[in-house]
């Protein structure tokens, strides 16, 4: 016994849970699941982005649009207003199903645009078995009527009035429309230059 009544204070011996249960209270605990490096992850989230953005691209969808000036018919006539001359050609075309019809101020213009007549002025042409619009006649017959018809007194004349019937495509329209513009296989400049200025008739 010490002074006092006092047991010794000798060193105890810790036993293994105590020596455990302190090593385990002195460990770090363990960081969170995406705080390791303690930056948040975000490589999953550019592969979303990235996957989004290429099936959107991927989908997307390109339009062309063309774009026609042209002249309203006026209201109530149901036809286009127009300079009316006894000496003007007067150039209308019917475009239809079997083929284009050209009409002028005195009157259809027969098959084969040779004059004056009956049928349709520029029959479908055949090819490969399919049925398709000839647009080098086309050109050739507006040239023909604008420079050699009337003596040359039509070469002036820059308008022609279309009109097309409801079972037409829109694209043959613009084919058309486009053939009565200009004729770059003629020979000779000047007459290059077809009916560049164009109103839309209404089909009934």
């Amino acid at each position: 016994m010490t002074q006092g009544g006092q047991p010794p204070t000798a060193d105890i011996p810790l036993s293994p849970a105590q020596r455990s249960k302190i090593r385990r209270l002195s460990e770090p605990a363990e960081p969170a699941a995406g705080e390791e490096s303690g930056e948040l992850n975000i490589v999953p989230y550019l592969d979303i982005i990235t996957n989004v953005l290429v099936f959107v691209l991927a989908s997307v969808t390109v339009t062309f649009l063309t774009q026609l000036d042209t002249v309203p018919p006026s209201v109530g006539s149901g036809k286009v207003k127009q300079d009316v001359k006894s000496d003007a050609l007067n150039l209308t075309v019917l475009i239809t199903g079997t083929g284009v019809q050209f009409s002028t101020g005195f009157g259809g213009i027969a098959t084969g645009c040779g004059g004056v007549g009956k049928g349709i002025t520029v029959p479908m042409a055949n090819e490969g078995g399919q049925e398709v619009y000839d647009y080098k006649k086309i050109r050739e017959c507006a040239r023909t009527l604008k420079y050699d018809a009337g003596g040359g007194k039509f070469e002036d004349e820059t308008q022609v009035t279309v009109t097309c019937s409801r079972d037409v495509q829109y694209k043959y329209l613009v084919a058309v429309l486009d053939a009565l513009r200009s004729d770059p296989d003629a020979t000779n400049e000047q007459q290059r230059v077809l009916f560049p200025e164009f109103h839309l008739g209404v089909a009934k």
